[in-house]
């Protein structure tokens, strides 16, 4: 009794993990950027402007 040959399962696997492993990192990705990076420049840019806003008023400019 002959065992099938398995043809085509390396390279169907290799596609899928680097499928799924690009698929989670850009996700990941994202989720870094738009969800910690870009609210904390926000708050560090109002914070800067707020600073630099008060130090213009106690300048009179």
């Amino acid at each position: 009794m002959a065992i099938k040959p398995i043809t085509g399962m390396l390279r169907r696997t290799i596609v899928l993990d680097l499928t799924v492993a690009l698929g989670l990192g850009m996700t990941a990705g994202y989720a870094f950027w738009y969800g910690y990076h870009v609210p904390a420049v926000r708050h560090r840019d109002a914070f800067y402007t707020k600073i630099e806003d008060e130090r213009a008023k106690a300048l009179g400019q």
